[in-house]
C-alpha cells in the first residue's frame, strides 16, 4: 500500500479513542476518530479511509446494521468490530457480517496491531452472504478462553477445513461441533454424529461406511452408512482414539481421495462430508503405543482446537447456571434463582465432570427443592453428594497400596461423574489397563531421575522388560527433573 494508510475508528468510548489514535499513530497509521457511527458513515461513503475498526454498540446505530451498507458500498474494505458483550453469537454476528476480524474487549494492542497489518497486507475474501442466523445461545461463556473459541470458530464457519477438538470429557465437544455446523456453510445439510467408543468395535466400518447384503454374518439387507447420511453436511467423529485400525486405514482414503467403498462393496463412493473429530485422549500416546496412525493423526488435526476445563473458566459459572436454569423453566421446571453464595461455592468446585456435571447439578436442584431461592446451605449439600471424601485409613499417611486405591477410586468416580446418567462404553477394564501402563512408567522414571534399574524396582520389573516397554510405549527417560 502506497503511503501510510489511513484507519478509521469509530467507539463512544473517549479512553478507548484516545488509546487507539496513540498507538495507531505510532504504528505509523493515520488515524481518524469518531464517537458515532453517522460520522463513520459518511467517510466511508465518502471513499476514506483504509480500514475500519468499530464498537458495536454506540449512541446512534449498532455496528452490526451498518455492516451489510459497509459491504455493500465499500466490498474491499476490512472492518475489525470490537465488543464489550463478548458472547459466542457476538462473534458469528461479526462474522457473517463480513467483518474481518472479531477483538472483545479489553483487547490487547500488539494483536490488534498485528491484525490491522495483515487486512491490509492481504487481498479480501469476501464470503458468501449467509442466512440470518437462529437466535438462541449454542456456546455460553464471556471468559477469555472462551474468546478465543468464539473466534476459531467465527472464522472456520464458511470453510470445510477439517476440526479436531480435544478437552476433557463434558466441556461440550458436540455443542461445539454443532455450532460450527449450524452457523456454517452446511447448515442446510445433515448433522450426523457417531460416538466410536459406544459401538462394538468389529462394528464400527458398517456403522460409518455402510453394508452390502452379506457382507458378513448377520448381514441379511444393504445397510447405509454415517458417510451416506451425511452426504452435504456435517459428520461428527466422537472419541476418535477407540476407532479400530481397520476403520482408520478406511478412514484416511476418504480424507485423502475423498471416496469410500462399503463394507462388501466394491464401487468406490464419491463423498461430500466435513469432518469434525473429537477425543479426550492424548493421541500422540496411543500413536507410541501404536494404537493410532500418524498419518490420520494429522490428516484430522488440520485445525487443532482445545477447550478447557470449566475449572479454568469459573467465571462462567454464572452464566452456565442462568443458561440452564432457563432450559429447565423451558422444560416444565418452576423458576429458581441461585443466590450470589451458591454461585460463589459452585464457582469455586473443581468440577471433575465439567460442564454436564454443573448442568446435572443445577436440574437436580430445580427439581428436588422447592425453595424460590437456591443458597449456598442447597448447593454445600449437593456439592458433598458429588464428591464424597474417601475414608482415610487411620493412623497412616504412607503412600502404600490402600492410598493408591483411593487415587484410583476417585479418577474413576469423576470419569463416571463425566458421563451424568449414562453409563460409559463397554471394555472399560482393558481400557484403563491399556492407559494406565504409560503414566505409570514415565512417573516411575521420573521419580528416580531415569535410572532404570530403580524403577524397575521401584515397579516389580524385570529390567529387560521395563526397557522393551519404554521402547513399545515411546516413553521419553527424563535424567534429571524431580517430582514436585
Amino acid at each position: 500500500m502506497m503511503g501510510k494508510a489511513t484507519i478509521l475508528v469509530a467507539d463512544d468510548d473517549a479512553a478507548i479513542r484516545t488509546v487507539l489514535n496513540q498507538a495507531l499513530s505510532r504504528a505509523g497509521y493515520e488515524v481518524r476518530i469518531t464517537s458515532n457511527a453517522a460520522t463513520l458513515w459518511r467517510w466511508i461513503s465518502a471513499g476514506d479511509g483504509d480500514l475500519v475498526i468499530t464498537d458495536v454498540i454506540m449512541p446512534d446505530e449498532n455496528a452490526f446494521d451498518l455492516l451489510p451498507r459497509i459491504r455493500r458500498a465499500r466490498p474491499d474494505l476490512p472492518v475489525l468490530v470490537m465488543s464489550a458483550q463478548n458472547t459466542f453469537m457476538t462473534a458469528i454476528k461479526a462474522s457473517e457480517g463480513g467483518a474481518y476480524d472479531y477483538l472483545p474487549k479489553p483487547f490487547d494492542l500488539t494483536e490488534m496491531i498485528s491484525i490491522i497489518g495483515r487486512a491490509l497486507s492481504e487481498p479480501r475474501k469476501l464470503a458468501a452472504q449467509p442466512e440470518e442466523s437462529s437466535e438462541g445461545m449454542p456456546l455460553v461463556g464471556r471468559s477469555t478462553a472462551m474468546q478465543e473459541i468464539y473466534r476459531v470458530l467465527a472464522r472456520l464457519m464458511q470453510t470445510d477445513l477439517t476440526l479436531m477438538i480435544t478437552g476433557e470429557s463434558g466441556t461440550g465437544k458436540e455443542l461445539v461441533a454443532r455450532a460450527l455446523h449450524d452457523y456454517g456453510k452446511r447448515r442446510n445439510g445433515p448433522f450426523v454424529a457417531i460416538n466410536m467408543a459406544a459401538i462394538p468395535r468389529d462394528l464400527i466400518e458398517s456403522e460409518l461406511f455402510g453394508h452390502e447384503k452379506g457382507a458378513f454374518t448377520g448381514a441379511q439387507n444393504k445397510s447405509t452408512g454415517r458417510f451416506e447420511q451425511a452426504e452435504g453436511g456435517t459428520l461428527f467423529l466422537d472419541e476418535i482414539g477407540d476407532m479400530p485400525m481397520d476403520a482408520q486405514t478406511r478412514l484416511l482414503r476418504v480424507l485423502q481421495q475423498g471416496e469410500y467403498t462399503t463394507v462388501g462393496g466394491r464401487t468406490p463412493i464419491k463423498t461430500d462430508v466435513r469432518i469434525v473429530a473429537a477425543t479426550n485422549k492424548d493421541l500422540k500416546i496411543l500413536i507410541n503405543q501404536g494404537l493410532f496412525r500418524e498419518d490420520l493423526f494429522y490428516r484430522l488435526n488440520v485445525v487443532p482446537l482445545r477447550l478447557p476445563s470449566l475449572r479454568d473458566r469459573a467465571e462462567d459459572v454464572p452464566d452456565l447456571v442462568r443458561h440452564f436454569v432457563r432450559q429447565a423453566v423451558g422444560e416444565g421446571l418452576d423458576a429458581k434463582r441461585f443466590d450470589g453464595e451458591a454461585l460463589d461455592l459452585l464457582k469455586a468446585y473443581a468440577w471433575p465432570g465439567n460442564v454436564r456435571e454443573l448442568e446435572n447439578v443445577v436440574r437436580r436442584v430445580m427439581a428436588l427443592y422447592p425453595q424460590d431461592v437456591i443458597t449456598r446451605e442447597i448447593i454445600d449439600n449437593e456439592l458433598r453428594s458429588e464428591s464424597p471424601e474417601p475414608a482415610s485409613p487411620q493412623g497412616s499417611s504412607s503412600i502404600g497400596p490402600t492410598t493408591i486405591a483411593q487415587s484410583v477410586e476417585e479418577n474413576m468416580r469423576r470419569y463416571f461423574a463425566g458421563f451424568g446418567d449414562d453409563l460409559p462404553p463397554s471394555g472399560l477394564y482393558q481400557r484403563v489397563l491399556e492407559e494406565v501402563e504409560y503414566p505409570l512408567i514415565l512417573a516411575a522414571l521420573t521419580a528416580t531421575r531415569g535410572n532404570q534399574i530403580k524403577a524397575a524396582d521401584l515397579l516389580g520389573l524385570n529390567r529387560n522388560t521395563l526397557r522393551k516397554k519404554i521402547r513399545e510405549l515411546g516413553v521419553t527417560v527424563y535424567r534429571s527433573p524431580r517430582l514436585a
